[in-house]
């Protein structure tokens, strides 16, 4: 094959008359090649025989012979030549097969950004709208509760003027049917006077429900996806585009409602906002119902798990089995709320305990037995012992966590301080006291040996987050 490709060719073996590769060659006096067939074709008729190429001229017709060999040298030549023809063709449609793989491959990737793309960009949609319902209907509530507040205020303020006008009326009658002449001369100026009373005739509820500015920010983010939208059916997601254009972009005008919607609720917090930290209540711990390895602090507000037991009288009320300890506090009814700092433990238990609750041995601290709290383990596993376990997944690890018990209505809601966020909420009934539940848990060789802190409620620790889930 090399020595075909590097030294013949088609012309060498092809007919001059009919153009194709010989078939049954014969040569004529004058050394030419011809097919059998052409060359008697051409010639029949003829007066003078005479050869294709060189126009030699034959006196008499020459009696053709098939060429044996140049036959057979033509018929290997066709048969490499076709070997080639096949060659090319395997070479053709390996270079086809690289092509789609590689058009396999580059289709994969545009599928693995237009898919990373899409649910950024989706994703960051429905975000911004699941975000602007929850902060409109959270608005809507405070602008209620803050034009109630107003109108209370305006109310009594009326009422306390129309009460002044009308004994002032009463007086004025009683003064009129009075025959005591000096009396009424010395009284009449004061009472006929205007009272002090105020202007109303410009004052009137505030109506304005202060969505407005959810609502244009809202607006903007949608005209932005539009944008994002039209600019994506001609180019699609290009790598530029989903890093760039994409994610930041989409980030920074939810961010805008974010800032928007916390300026919002700041107003209403001014504006007579009703807080979980009204509820707040001053909670210590209660030295008898505390683990003999746990370590409390003088003013009762940390406990933190020590090395060793510590000897400690083996009351009823102590746990014996159980690393943790109660709040002397007994809750019996109404709303109660405190916060705990946890910091950067790796593991604790925060909650409420029933008064009857197992303390002894081995304890199943589930809602039936009695027991209500948020669990941490291993510094990033959150779960509540609910039958069966509830596991928790929380973006921002909290640092404070706030418990908020509504007794009567059987609630016990965790929240996440310093991100203003809830967490979950328990719903029960409790038919006996409930106390405040705390565990450090083991120090872990002093992986986990930070305390738990009970902390003063500040007033804006909290000011954004509802008093009880919806």
């Amino acid at each position: 094959m090399s020595l075909h490709g590097s030294f013949l060719s088609d012309e060498q073996f092809q007919c001059s008359i009919c153009l194709d590769l010989f078939t049954n060659p014969s040569s004529t006096p004058c050394g030419h090649s011809f097919c059998m067939a052409c060359i008697s074709s051409y010639w029949d008729g003829s007066q003078v025989c005479q050869c294709p190429l060189c126009k030699k001229t034959f006196q008499k017709r020459p009696a053709l012979q098939i060429n044996r060999t140049l036959r057979e040298i033509t018929e290997q030549f066709k048969s490499m030549r076709g070997g080639q023809e096949i060659q090319e063709m395997i070479k053709e449609r390996n270079r086809k097969i690289e092509e789609i793989r590689m058009s396999l491959a580059e289709l994969e990737l545009a599928v693995e950004r237009e898919t990373a793309g899409s649910v950024s960009l989706f994703s960051a949609l429905v975000s911004a709208v699941e975000r602007s319902q929850a902060e409109l209907m959270e608005v809507l509530e405070m602008s209620y509760r803050a034009a109630k507040l107003q109108a209370s205020t305006m109310i009594c303020q009326l009422e306390l003027e129309v009460k002044e006008l009308r004994r002032r009326e009463n007086a004025l009658e009683k003064l009129s049917q009075s025959n005591d002449h000096i009396h009424c001369v010395k009284s009449f100026p004061f009472l006929a006077s205007p009272a002090p009373t105020k202007d109303w005739s410009r004052v009137s509820l505030n109506s304005d429900l202060g969505t407005g500015s959810i609502y244009r920010s809202l607006a903007a983010v949608v005209e932005r996806f539009q944008e994002e939208l039209k600019t994506l059916s001609n180019t699609g997601f290009t790598a530029s585009l989903c890093e760039h254009s994409t994610t930041s972009q989409w980030y920074k005008s939810i961010q805008c409602i974010s800032e928007c919607s916390v300026l919002m609720k700041l107003f209403c917090f001014y504006a007579g906002e009703k807080r979980v930290q009204e509820y707040a209540v001053d909670i210590t711990l209660d030295s008898n119902t505390a683990h003999p390895r746990l370590i409390l602090s003088e003013d009762m507000k940390s406990v933190r798990c020590g090395d060793r037991p510590q000897l400690l009288p083996d009351n009823s009320e102590r746990f014996d089995r159980v690393i943790c300890v109660l709040g002397r506090e007994a809750i019996s009814s109404g709303r109660h709320y405190w916060e705990v700092e946890v910091g950067g433990k790796t593991d604790w238990d925060l909650g409420v305990a029933r008064q009857s609750a197992n303390r002894k041995g081995n304890i199943k601290v589930t809602p039936s037995k009695g027991y209500w709290f948020l669990s941490l383990r291993d510094k990033n596993k959150y779960a509540f012992p609910s039958e069966p376990s509830t596991d928790v997944h929380l973006n921002r690890q909290p640092h404070k966590i706030g418990v908020f018990v509504d007794f009567d209505k059987g609630q016990v809601s965790f929240y996440n301080v310093d991100a203003k966020i809830h967490i979950y909420t328990f719903n029960d009934t409790f038919t006996q006291h409930i106390y405040p539940f705390f565990s450090p848990c083991t120090n872990k060789s002093g992986k986990n040996d930070g305390p738990l802190v009970i902390t003063p409620v500040f007033t804006l620790s909290f000011s954004f987050v509802k008093m009880t889930p919806c």
